[in-house]
């Protein structure tokens, strides 16, 4: 909105109007504002979730030690994350950016569905909450929702990086084709011809690839957004954890999407360059903003928790902005942590599963997700049951597990980064 007030101002020769048309100044600004408003909101929120009794109401102290100590602890603090993020985005984004679009739908549509299941949590007084299919199809539906729209609008294009042999033939350099076009091209990490086709892989329907192509594009888009969300969402266990790494991965999703909006360092890393998606710099500054803000008051011990209202709308646009920028195959890696914790209990499921079928009681893990395996007491595992893992041996305290997560996180993401150049 501001954004296209003071690009009109700078017509008429206006001092300072013409800021707003570069991208590092709205960027900054956006992280700036989202931070403000997330420590301004959170505080007077947090006060009226209090005066509501929109709180936790029990914990299970056979999972979380310390966990009797959080009921009371108010709840759907996921809210003040989206407010903070949407008003500066609203405010300095340019809202006809297809890309920009796509990332305030996601966000809205997941914080809803994490907002009824939290609202069915508090108070319907289910702890199980929303039904686990219909959070399947929200996911699911914001996934077609993204994969489509890529796929019909227009707007969406990318000029291709190619290697060209300079004129004496020894040296490679980066260009970019001169028409930007839609491409079911994408990056892939550690592989020197580096952009997977996605009509490649379907080859064999001749003629048919390219639409072929398309359907499988958005048959991934689906399975991302979906398995980021619920990744993120089981990371959402401890104090400042969720929060911490996502904010670590936004930093990483604003730097390439900014070197992907700039022709130059797409062509010095050998990546598309992506016209438009400069904008997504804008979101992601805000997001990294409204996540540290809500960490002054969701660090350890937590005034607030996120909720699923939080959680499941961080991991959406994580997912979404990695596929907008054509590096979702980066995100095992850069959401490493997510995609551990997800493992993790897949793994102990299947592994439960095996046993209760030849008559035995056995786990992998002590708990799942697997950031419970390291505060779970061995006093408190089950003496029938047979670990297969059962260290540490003693609980380690959720603030440390917090910061080696969100350490191991920063790693993942500096070694995402490196990915690019080590071909």
């Amino acid at each position: 909105m501001l954004y296209y007030i003071f690009r009109w101002l700078d017509q008429f020769g206006i001092s300072g109007s013409h800021l707003w048309g570069y991208i590092s100044f709205r960027a900054i600004l956006a992280m700036i504002l989202a931070l403000v408003i997330s420590a301004w909101f959170g505080e007077r929120f947090i006060k009226y979730l209090k005066s509501k009794q929109i709180t936790e109401t029990q914990r299970d102290a056979n999972i979380d030690p310390f966990g009797v100590k959080k009921i009371g602890v108010p709840s759907m603090g996921g809210i003040i994350i989206i407010v903070a993020l949407l008003v500066p985005v609203m405010l300095l984004g340019r809202l006809r950016n297809v890309y920009l679009l796509l990332m305030i739908v996601t966000t809205i549509w997941l914080g809803f569905l994490g907002g009824m299941d939290d609202f069915i949590k508090i108070f319907k007084h289910d702890k199980e909450g929303l039904k686990g299919k219909y959070k399947i199809i929200g996911q699911v539906t914001i996934g077609l929702i993204v994969g489509l729209v890529l796929w019909a609008s227009p707007d969406v294009k990318s000029n291709l990086n190619l290697e060209v042999a300079n004129q004496n033939g020894k040296e490679i350099v980066i260009k970019h084709e001169a028409k930007a076009e839609k491409t079911l091209k994408t990056t892939i990490p550690f592989v020197k011809n580096h952009n997977l086709d996605y009509s490649e892989i379907v080859g064999f329907l001749g003629k048919y690839k390219t639409a072929g192509g398309w359907i499988l594009f958005v048959i991934m888009t689906i399975f991302v957004v979906t398995a980021v969300s619920n990744g993120a969402n089981l990371n959402d266990g401890m104090d400042g954890m969720c929060a911490g790494n996502s904010a670590v991965i936004g930093v990483v999703l604003g730097i390439l999407a900014y070197v992907s909006s700039h022709i130059q360092f797409a062509a010095y890393l050998n990546i598309m360059y992506i016209p438009g998606s400069e904008e997504l710099v804008v979101f992601f500054m805000a997001f990294i903003g409204a996540l540290i803000g809500f960490l002054w008051y969701n660090a350890y011990p937590a005034q607030v928790f996120m909720g699923d209202t939080g959680s499941l709308t961080i991991g959406g646009i994580i997912a979404v902005g990695a596929i907008i920028i054509h590096k979702e195959l980066l995100l095992p890696i850069l959401c490493g942590i997510f995609f551990v914790e997800s493992l993790s209990v897949i793994i102990q499921v299947w592994y439960y599963k095996l046993g209760k079928r030849k008559g035995i009681k056995q786990r992998i893990f002590k708990r799942t997700p697997i950031h419970d395996n390291f505060r779970t007491q061995d006093s408190q595992l089950d003496p029938e049951c047979k670990y297969l893992i059962k260290v540490p041996h003693g609980a380690v305290h959720e603030s440390k597990i917090t910061i080696r997560f969100v350490i191991i996180t920063i790693i993942l993401a500096a070694l995402t980064i490196i990915t690019l150049k080590i071909r």
